[in-house]
């Protein structure tokens, strides 16, 4: 007998798949939360993307227009690095969470931190993350919002 698994993989369940793609581009604000991961932010915004939008919270006029973006996007997008100071995180996920938007923090450079300054920042965003991916690599991110059809 087949296991559920292996009956959905069959040529007989194929025709039931939806062919058509997997969703409509969603509107991305990717908001860098420190100095640090600022680099990260600038270098993706420099990439043609359909319906993404990049700022950076690591000072007041860079939050106001993250506040203002909130309203119109799918999903907030967060860029952090281990053991910087990130005052924006709970301003902008709380505005989130009030508007019912998806976050996700992704955590760049954690490879080269020490277990203090992970937790740190983990204990710092993880109230205010629907998702949080801590990568090694700062080109995570490209996979990340190619996936979401940024």
């Amino acid at each position: 007998m087949l296991t559920e698994s292996a009956r959905t993989s069959t040529a007989a369940e194929a025709r039931f798949r939806i062919q058509a793609a997997n969703s409509k581009s969603r509107a991305i604000a990717v908001v860098a939360l420190d100095g640090p991961s600022e680099s990260v932010v600038r270098r993706l915004a420099k990439v043609s993307w359909s319906r993404a939008a990049f700022f950076t919270a690591s000072s007041s006029a860079g939050t106001r227009d993250v506040m203002n973006e909130i309203d119109t996007a799918d999903l907030i997008v967060m860029v952090a690095t281990p053991g910087a100071e990130m005052p924006a995180a709970s301003m902008i996920g709380e505005a989130c969470r009030l508007k019912r938007v998806m976050t996700t923090t992704l955590i760049v450079g954690a490879a080269a931190a020490s277990d203090e300054a992970l937790s740190k920042t983990l204990a710092e965003v993880r109230p205010w993350s629907g998702m949080i991916v801590i990568a090694d690599a700062a080109d995570y991110i490209d996979g990340l919002l190619t996936a979401l059809r940024a």
